[in-house]
Order: C-alpha cells, then structure tokens, then sequence
C-alpha cells in the first residue's frame, strides 16, 4: 500500500512516499520555490547501518561502573542490553549523583537542530527532564551567533537584529541603492532554517532586490559568497580584519562631511568617544583607508570608493553570523551598527543594518508575526549556566573563575553529563582538547538515532527515533507555515522518541506526573499549537482548530499588513518608542560595557588584532588563515554519512580549497590529500584548487564526523577533514565569551595517506557480549 505524507526539517518541507509501511522516497514541498536536494538523505538515513536500533552500554562501564577507566570511551566496544536494564542504570546515577554531588553535578547538553519539531526537540525535552527533577548545569546562549547574543541588547536594547525579524526584502528591493554584505551572501546557507522553512525565499529576493537596480558588495575571503545570479563587487579582506575595513570607511564619512550628524544627535549616544577614536584623538593613529590597507590588504582607493557609494545612497548594511565567530567578534557587529548609524538610514525602508541576510533562509521574509511552537521547559532551580562554547573549560577547570557579561562565575564540578540532540564533537572547538575533557566525567548519558562521534564516546547510550517516527509540530517564526508532522513509519529497531526515554526515567525517579503534566504526545501538540493560535489571534490571525489543522497537515498565515523594518518605530519616534538601552537610544559608546572594565572589549568599537591572523607573528610558521564554513550538503554534520554529503568530499575526506599560488609553493596538485595542521592537532583533507579563494587563506567546511586516528600510531590526526581538530578554544571576548572558530592559523603539507589513515567513522562501532567480543 502506497502512501503520501507532508513533513518538515530544518532544509525544508517534503512529502514522504511509503509503501508497506517502508519509507522509500522523498519530494519536495510544492510550495517551495527553490527546494535543496538535502532532502532527498532522508530515506536513505533512516535505515542507515548506523543507526542504534537498541540501548547500550560501553563495556567498561558495564564491567566496572562510573570508578572505572574512562579512556575508553570512543574506543571500547558496546553492549547491547535491554531497555530495562539501561533505564534502571541510568536513573540509578542520575540519582546518585544529584543524591551526593548535587544538581551542580550534573550537565545538561544539547544543541536544538536535531529535529524541526518542536515537541520532540531534544534539548527542550532534556532540559524540562532535568529541570523538572532538581536542575542542572544549563548552557546560555549559541555557536552560531552567542557573541551578537550578549553584545547587542547593550547596544540596541535586544539580540532581535540577529535572532529575530529583518527589514524584509521587498523593501530592501523597493528602496536600497546599495546592499553591503560583510561575511557574503552564500545561497548553500539559505537551504536551512531553525525549526523549518515551506519556503526557500531568499534565492528569489536577491534576483528581485537585483533586477530592480539594487547594487550589491560582497566583502569576503571567497567569491564563493557571491551568489551566481548577482553581479556584485568582490573586496576579498584578509579574515577577522572587517572591523578595520568598516572604521576605514567611517573615517572618510567624517573627514569629507558625509555624516548624518541630525540622525547621531537624535538616535545616538557616544559618538563623539568614537569619533575621537577614529581620528586618532584618543590613540595618535587615525583609522584612515592608508591604515586599514595595511592591515586589511584591500587598496585605500577601494575603501575610500566604498565609502563615498554608501553616503551617495540609500545603504543597506549586513554582516554573516561567521564574522562574530571570531576572536574580538563583538568588534565587527558593534561597528557596523555605527557605521549604519552614521549613514542616517537606520529605521527607514531599505536603509540601516541587519544581521544574517547571508547566514540562513528566512532572514528577511515577509512573514506574519507569529511565534514557533515551544515546549515550556520551566525553571531551573538549580540556577546554573555556562557559555555554550565554554564546554571544555567546564569539564577541564572545576572550580576555576571566569568572566561573562559583567559577571564572575565559577566552573561546577561536573560528574554526569546527559546529552540529547547534537553533536559536540563537531560543533565544538579543539577536538583534542574536548577529547581529554571528555574523560573526566564519571558518567556520559546520550540520546541519539546514529553512531555519531559523541554517541560513540558515550558511557549510556538510548537509540532515538528520527522525526519520520513520531508526531509532531513544527515551523519558524521567520516563515508562513506550521506543519502537522505526521508519524510516517514504524521506529527503526528499539529507538523511542526523547520524551518517552525521559518519562521512562522520570517514572523510576519518581516525577514523571510533573514531567508530563498528564498529557501525551497528542495532548502537548494540541498545547503548543494553541499557545501559537492565541499569539496569532492577539496579531489579527484566525487560526483553525487544532484538530482542523491536524487534518489539513498545515497552515498558512497571510502576509502581514506592513513590511517589516528594523528600528521603524523608534525612527518615527524615539520619545515615544525607546530602545531597551539604558539611555533609550543606540549606543555607540555603553558606560555599561564601559563599566565592566574588560579590556579586551572597550565600551565602543576598535580595532583589536587577533592572536592569530595573517598580520600576526605566528603566521611566520603557520601562514593559512583557515576559514571553517557551514556545509553545502548537510546541516553542521547531520547527514554526513549519506551519499549526498559523500558526493561533495574527494576521496572520502572534505576537500580544503585553496588559491593556485599557495598550493604552487608547496607543490601541491589539485586532489592530492594534504595534512592541515598548527599546535593544536592536524587533520587530513583532498585539495580543491580555485581562484574563489584569497591568497593566504584554506576553506574547509564544517560537518565531517570526528574521525581520529589511534594515539598509538598517529597522535593528534584527524582522518576525515574536520577542521575543528585545528580551530582555537577561546571566548570571543570576556563579555561575549562566544566562539572564535574563524581565528585560526594553520599551514598545509602534502600527505602520503597509507591505511592506517584510512576513514573508518562510517564504519559501525564495535559490539560485544558481557564476557567479550561477539
């Protein structure tokens, strides 16, 4: 018997096609105007030989318990045992360690992208668990934009110019002469959105905002972030030296009079600190386009050219997500809003700055003011967070001070972490670095549906259904539908969805009541879709019941009446709408930053050279800037395994791109496998030779499982092409304390790759029985 269901994921909505029960394809939703192929993995990782089709324990555990020798993770073979058996293990340390160490103890982890659903989102699920039953260490902020996250409710009064909704594209196309995209516009960014997207509407924005005389400048290390279909200017910078670029240009605005000093004297405080900066007044050196070339390697001209087409116009300013990403990554996005600011076009159609056009779909879409659904997690009564990004400095430093956002903290003693949803092993920094951290926990818990690097490195291990096993509801804020998720197919071996993993635990220790409130899967879905549905109908929007929308499969909100520009309201009227800032307005110099006395974060922009970039000393022996771009083919390392991620690696390795003249001096050809390495480790990839990439400066993209090598034969070699192996473990600052993947140094070498090198991340990890191997 045939079916056809519609679904939704993180790159898009598709409808299954099943026979027998038995998925056997996907297509892409019908509305959608410019599907991704990423859609076309699902059947094939759904039966994936690495699926965990049963609960397991690493055989060391199971033999010795949490006093045992933890070097094995990763390494040892696993136990299949029952579920039984695997719950009762692990409530009973869940219990002994809230029981002796407390809720300090215990480590909640998580990264939200494993499922567009927003019921069985794991990290709400492992959160509302945990938080439910005590409480627990929580992560704050995020990877992909935590330092904006922290710096811009100083600045502008919230984190909305990144997190949330855009001046959208219809007015950029109406009424920008010039859009500036810091960090590019890459269309591979725009195949997903948090939470899911009906419609992949940014490819048809650009054509739009294009063919209606928009002028585009893409300022980036790689004409790669120019889409195909946009005659843009390319102004290929040295990485992490935005920052100079955009005070460059704001030193030309002031010294041929092109401020919009009205807007500065109304919107503003601070700018005659940043004023006095950019002068030179405060420091003795002006940041004219003659300093910025040196540091940016970009001709002065071209600076100056810049800045004189932006005050000619109507300006739209934007910058990537990844420019944060870096060392000093606050600098960046605070100068961007100042230069936004002088310009004068801030709050009006098409004018001023967002952040994001070039990091995801759905930036910018004119889509109603509706919220995702999202399953309430409640309190957290043990009141304890770290930075996302600070994992390996938690585990590694119990008890050790640090700095964030104006406040002191100190690192818990952590003994059990649980993690549901994500894969640490690829988001975070250092591998090898994580990799010792990882040992010191007594006890290592993970929900997941494959053999991922970090379920591999787990003590606990629960077999998770995929989105296609379960009911659920899911949409983005940033998009006009919500989609019925219905179940498609029969759970793939013993795999229960995290919430009946979590009620199972919950029910053993004893809160399982609280945990679910009496409701089951059907009930919460009722719930969330409700919470939407008084939302929209507080904004004007009549949503069908739920059971009517159950049936339909989906909803469609209309367009909303007005288009959404950014900082509109405060424009038209400061007095009347305040920005959350302490003085009500834009905040070009903050006396609150100002006041936590950071000095690697001033109360206003500059330029702060990085450890490592190409004007540092370390660049004497590591001379690539390494760039570790999101994937084409996958979303971080979902979907790594399939044969559509596998066709964009060259021998089973990721390739790292690089100009002709670096791989001439190292005599290099085009698909040699080469070794990338620094002080931090080395990883293996196959080079792609391109002229899209600046001299000085390798891509490699994120996502390609963890695969290290034996420290017996190889230490410290990464087999597969990862380059968080290379990348550097260091806050953003401490005021963001955010990742700085984007500031790293390396340098390349030819590689004779012998068997022992061989990618083996695919291969399913090792099972056996209690006495031995099977």
């Amino acid at each position: 018997m045939k079916a056809e269901t519609l679904s939704l994921s993180h790159w898009g909505a598709f409808v299954t096609e099943t026979e027998n029960g038995r998925l056997t394809g996907v297509r892409p939703f019908d509305a959608d105007p410019d599907p991704t192929p990423i859609i076309d993995a699902l059947a094939e990782m759904v039966y994936s030989p690495l699926r965990i089709e049963t609960p397991a324990v690493r055989k060391g555990y199971l033999d010795h318990g949490p006093d045992g020798d933890r070097t094995g993770r990763g390494r040892e073979p696993f136990v299949p045992v029952g579920w039984d058996e695997a719950l009762d293990l692990a409530a009973a340390e869940l219990a002994r360690v809230r029981t002796r160490h407390g809720a300090s103890a215990i480590f909640g982890g998580s990264y939200g992208w494993s499922s567009a659903g927003r019921f069985h989102h794991a990290r709400s699920q492992l959160r509302r668990f945990l938080f439910t039953g005590g409480g627990c260490v929580d992560q704050v902020t995020n990877y992909s934009w935590g330092a904006a996250q922290i710096l811009l409710p100083h600045i502008v009064g919230t984190h909305q110019p990144v997190s949330g909704r855009n001046t959208s594209w219809d007015t950029i196309a109406d009424h920008t002469d010039l859009f500036v995209a810091f960090g590019g516009l890459n269309p591979k960014n725009w195949q997903v959105t948090a939470g899911g997207a009906g419609t992949h509407m940014i490819p048809d924005a650009t054509r739009e905002a294009a063919k209606g005389g928009v002028s585009f400048v893409v300022v980036s290390p790689t004409a790669d972030d120019i889409p195909d279909w946009l005659d843009a200017e390319w102004i290929a910078p040295r990485p992490n030296t935005d920052t100079a670029i955009m005070l460059a240009i704001a030193h030309t605005l002031i010294v041929e009079g092109l401020v919009d000093q009205p807007f500065l004297d109304r919107y503003t405080v601070g700018y005659e600190a940043l004023r006095a900066y950019i002068l030179g007044e405060t420091t003795g050196t002006a940041t004219t386009p003659e300093w910025a070339a040196a540091i940016c390697d970009v001709p002065a001209e071209t600076i100056r050219g810049l800045a004189h087409r932006m005050a000619a116009g109507r300006t739209y300013l934007t910058a990537t997500w990844s420019l944060q990403r870096a060392e000093n990554g606050e600098q960046p996005y605070w100068m961007l809003i100042a230069l936004a600011a002088m310009l004068g076009g801030i709050g009006l159609p098409g004018g001023g700055y967002g952040f994001g056009h070039g990091s995801l779909n759905g930036v910018g879409n004119p889509a109603p003011h509706l919220p995702s659904p999202m399953l309430p997690t409640g309190r957290n009564p043990a009141d304890l967070a770290i930075p996302v990004a600070r994992i390996a400095d938690l585990l590694l430093n119990p008890g050790a001070a640090y700095d964030f956002n104006g406040a002191r903290y100190t690192y818990p003693d952590i003994r059990l972490v649980y993690w549901a949803g994500g894969n640490p092993f690829h988001h975070h920094q250092d591998l090898n670095r994580l990799e010792t951290a990882w040992q010191r926990p007594e006890t290592i818990i993970v929900n997941e549906s494959w053999w991922t690097p970090t379920a591999r490195r787990a003590d606990i291990v629960f077999p998770a259904t995929t989105t296609l096993e379960r009911n659920d509801i899911g949409g983005s804020s940033r998009d006009p539908y919500l989609f019925a998720m219905k179940k498609v197919i029969e759970p793939v071996g013993e795999a229960r969805d995290d919430a009946a993993i979590f009620t199972a635990l919950a029910e053993r220790l004893g809160y399982a009541d609280a945990f679910t409130e009496g409701l089951d899967e059907m009930g919460w879905l009722a719930r969330l879709y409700e919470v939407v549905a008084r939302a929209g109908g507080q904004e004007g929007i009549a949503m069908p019941p739920f059971e009517a929308f159950w049936e339909a499969g989906l909803y469609e909100a209309p367009p909303p009446a007005e288009p959404d520009i950014l900082h509109g309201a405060f424009r038209a009227d400061p007095a009347a709408n305040p920005l959350a800032t302490p003085s009500g307005k834009i905040e070009l110099y903050s006396e609150a930053i100002g006041a936590m006395g950071y000095a690697d974060c001033p109360p206003h922009p500059v330029w702060r050279a990085p450890t490592e970039w190409l004007g540092a000393p370390l660049a004497a022996r590591f001379p690539l800037h390494l760039i570790s771009s999101q994937p084409a083919r996958k979303l971080h390392s979902q979907l790594d395994p399939s044969t559509h991620s596998q066709g964009n690696k060259m021998n089973g390795r990721e390739p790292a791109m690089i100009n002709p003249a670096d791989a001439e001096a190292r005599s290099i050809g085009d698909g040699d496998t080469v070794r990338l390495f620094n002080e931090r480790g080395a990883t293996l990839a196959t080079v792609r030779i391109t002229e899209t990439v600046r001299p000085g400066v390798v891509i490699l993209q994120t996502g390609a499982w963890y695969d290290a090598a034996d420290p017996a034969s190889n230490a410290r070699l990464e087999r597969h092409g990862n380059p968080n192996a290379l990348t550097r473990d260091k806050g953003t600052s401490s005021l963001g304390q955010g990742t700085s993947a984007m500031t790293t140094l390396v340098e390349i070498e030819r590689f004779e790759a012998g068997e022992a090198d061989r990618v083996t991340i695919f291969d399913p990890p090792r099972m056996a029985e209690r006495g031995g191997l099977m």
